[in-house]
């Protein structure tokens, strides 16, 4: 039996171009995702968004799934806040909805996702001023969540989006040189196809400190439809004994439930047969 769980990406409402292949109600859709052999759903929402608490503990307590994180990203795509913002009233607010991320994920028992919302260093910045504007604030929020139970997942992107923490080993870096220690490592398959020069090492580095795992193939598309090996990526998250999530977020195409039912019936016939490695 394998180590980890298995969650797929959800959004109230998305383009097809997005990769979120679950949208609408997030309660059916939660639904939905246990029906189709998912643990859980991985809810990308504003800081302000409503929960029914009590709903949703009822309905993890009947086996009708529940969240398995939360992802901060709509903080900036969608509010224009970031840590890194040069005006400081913007990134005094990009904190707080953080704050208030991770205020909701404690309620939920889940941890949060930090991602795009951390900014970028402009082109004519500083990096070393940059990055030290950035372990401040990140210092502070790791104390917050750490106080409250959760964990930062901290996800390494390609540098096509973003020029900071592109790879896992500079991400490991910064946690390090920082004492972040609710920071963890968030690896996604199609972001380490264009960084890392060897996948299964990045994983491997990570070890204990890999705190969440994004999957599609390397076109953006469910896993199975590209050229990615996840038997070996499945046989190195077991190598490593990870226990967190293994989260589908593709491009819901040829359709939004034909994406997530490929990508589970793939993964689960892609999980190693030895689970002893």
């Amino acid at each position: 039996m394998c180590t980890w769980k298995y969650g797929i990406s959800f959004a109230e409402s998305t383009p097809l171009t997005a990769p979120l292949p679950l949208d609408g109600d997030l309660y059916q859709a939660i639904k939905k995702a246990a029906r189709l052999g998912y643990d859980a759903v991985e809810v990308h929402t504003r800081e302000s968004f409503s929960f029914d608490f009590q709903r949703l503990e009822q309905m993890k307590e009947a086996g009708e799934g529940c969240i398995c994180a939360l992802v901060t990203g709509r903080l900036y795509t969608e509010g224009g806040l970031s840590l890194l913002d040069n005006n400081s009233d913007v990134a005094a607010a990009a904190m707080g909805g953080f704050q208030s991320y991770i205020d909701k994920a404690q309620r939920l028992g889940v941890d949060i996702v930090l991602g795009w919302a951390k900014g970028n260093v402009p082109p004519d910045g500083d990096r070393k001023e940059y990055l030290a504007r950035l372990a401040e604030k990140m210092r502070l929020l790791d104390a917050y969540a750490g106080s409250r139970g959760v964990r930062i997942l901290t996800e390494v992107i390609n540098h096509y989006e973003t020029n900071l923490f592109n790879t896992a080993r500079e991400t490991l870096r910064f946690f390090a040189e920082n004492a972040l220690d609710h920071c963890y490592v968030h690896l996604d398959t199609y972001h380490m196809g264009l960084e890392e020069l060897d996948p299964y090492a990045a994983i491997r580095l990570c070890g204990k400190r890999l705190g969440y795992f994004h999957v599609s193939d390397n076109t953006r598309r469910y896993p199975g439809s590209g050229q990615f090996d996840f038997r070996r990526i499945l046989a190195t998250l077991a190598e490593i004994r990870y226990q967190g999530y293994v989260t589908v977020e593709c491009i819901p195409e040829p359709s939004r439930d034909t994406a997530a039912e490929r990508a589970i019936a793939y993964l689960k016939a892609c999980e190693p047969m030895d689970w002893q490695i």
